[in-house]
């Protein structure tokens, strides 16, 4: 197959394009290289994706309807697979605009390419940010998902109502993944992982909101790569589904495995609940183990173990 995949510098979107290839798919990447992060790690992650025959990369932003347009135009494109976002909770607040244009106009464009070409099957990234505050865990796709409190949240949230829409409209096979707290080798220097090791590494203090009442269902970048892939290879007309590890861990505990793959203590430094934050994220994945056959494999120890492994070897040279 060809497939078309948005983000693929970027950290799930990578991840995914290399599973692809290593299979023997085609894989158009389609990346702006943004500078929401330090656009370096997007160029070595796309050096090793580009040394697969198989890959080709349009550098383009597919916020641009016109220059997305003309890579439909020019490659016969079997599925699309868009992870690629402007992500993060907290810069949502004070950059609004991106996310207008990436994550609505973005995600409007690549529905109507689909629809246009006539490209039946369309994966896409969504959140577990869309359950905004609610209480009751494990979050299921059955509860009401009215009350973002981020816009990020809420640019999700719109792109599952517009992949709906053309569904209904158009027929399109649409699956919309809620991925919960990814994290791995060649994650995103913004997320807690990242900064934390980096921090710790340097032997600065670390920044724990909510003092440290926090829990998050942390997910192993290969087993969310497992779900994207299945989701390409069963197309349903339209779902919604659950990418977790359905293990919540304590925010103490996360930075307690993070200081043993270092050998270091943290100095903490312990903050108030940040706006737009959620406390707790908990997945249900009782619907991605049945239509997925989906099965996270990798425990928060040995992840975030992989994780420090990759982070020693990729900086010690820089």
């Amino acid at each position: 197959m060809k497939i078309l995949v948005t983000g693929s510098a970027g950290f799930i979107g990578f991840h995914t394009s290399q599973a692809l290839l290593k299979r023997g798919d085609e894989v158009i990447g389609v990346d702006n290289f943004n500078d929401y992060y330090d656009p370096q790690l997007k160029r070595d992650r796309n050096a090793i994706l580009e040394k697969f025959a198989n890959f080709k990369l349009s550098e383009i932003d597919f916020s641009d309807l016109a220059s997305l347009e003309q890579v439909f135009k020019n490659e016969k494109i079997d599925k699309i697979c868009h992870l690629g976002a402007q992500a993060g909770v907290r810069y949502s607040i004070t950059n609004p605009f991106v996310y207008q244009e990436t994550n609505l106009k973005g995600t409007l464009n690549l529905l109507e390419m689909a629809r246009h070409y006539q490209i039946k099957d369309f994966i896409f990234a969504s959140s577990s940010s869309v359950y905004g505050g609610n209480t009751k865990v494990p979050f299921s796709e059955t509860d009401a998902v009215d009350h973002p409190i981020s816009l990020y949240a809420a640019t999700k949230r719109a792109n599952e109502l517009m992949a709906y829409t053309y569904h209904h409209l158009y027929g399109l096979n649409c699956t919309g993944l809620r991925f919960f707290t990814v994290y791995g080798p060649w994650g995103r220097p913004d997320m807690a992982l990242f900064k934390f090791t980096r921090l710790i590494a340097q032997n600065q203090p670390i920044e724990i909101y909510n003092n440290g009442r926090h829990s998050r269902d942390f997910t192993y970048i290969d087993d969310i790569v497992d779900g994207v892939v299945k989701s390409l290879d069963k197309a349903y007309p339209y779902e919604v589904i659950n990418l977790g590890n359905n293990q919540p861990v304590e925010l103490m505990y996360f930075i307690e495995c993070i200081e043993k793959a270092l050998g270091k203590k943290a100095q903490k430094q312990m903050l108030s609940l940040q706006q737009g934050d959620v406390e707790k994220t908990y997945a249900n994945i009782s619907k991605a183990k049945k239509l997925l056959d989906y099965q996270p494999k990798t425990d928060i120890q040995s992840g975030i173990k992989k994780f420090v492994s990759w982070y020693q070897d990729y900086y010690k040279n820089k």
